[in-house]
């Protein structure tokens, strides 16, 4: 491990020298993933793409990408496009990028069951805005706006996401 390295810990994610406090998915951290179950996956992911709303944010790095009103992300385990970016109209599961609310409007994605997704192993594993402090996600890492800032500035595509089999803080 090394300081360009995010590493979970039951305090909170330490990346490049610094501690961010973060939720994790409701279910805690799990070793054996599936599709809904609420809960993070352990082990060694990459960061893999940088999503921003233009509308609400500047770019916060040139290699972002941002977030018009027909990016989805597919949450279909039956559907070719399972885990992977998808544009409108789309009939399959599938979770919107441009969301009302702000957790979407900066997204880090990993390569959890990607680029060759296995139906039901999960779909979606972000870094991305909390509701609210320790307020548990479906298995993303969200955090406080202005340290998922900080985090999407200095993270490249792929900076190692190490999440330790622990019981991870919510």
């Amino acid at each position: 491990m090394s300081t360009a390295d995010m590493v979970l810990t039951p305090l909170g994610l330490r990346f490049r020298g610094r501690l961010f406090p973060c939720s994790i998915g409701r279910a805690g951290i799990s070793t054996a993933k599936r599709e809904g179950d609420h809960a993070t996956p352990a082990g060694i992911h990459r960061i893999t793409g940088l999503w921003y709303r233009p509308d609400r944010l500047p770019r916060p790095a040139p290699w972002a990408r941002a977030i018009g009103p027909a990016d989805l992300w597919c949450d279909d385990p039956a559907h070719p496009a399972y885990n992977h970016h998808a544009r409108a109209p789309l009939a399959a599961s599938h979770e919107r990028l441009r969301r009302a609310d702000p957790l979407y409007d900066l997204v880090l994605t990993t390569d959890w069951n990607w680029p060759r997704a296995a139906p039901g192993a999960g779909s979606a594993i972000f870094l991305h805005q909390w509701r609210r402090p320790r307020f548990g996600t479906e298995g993303c890492i969200a955090f406080a706006r202005p340290h998922l800032w900080w985090i999407a500035r200095h993270a490249r595509p792929g900076t190692r996401l190490i999440v330790p089999e622990m019981a991870g803080r919510r």
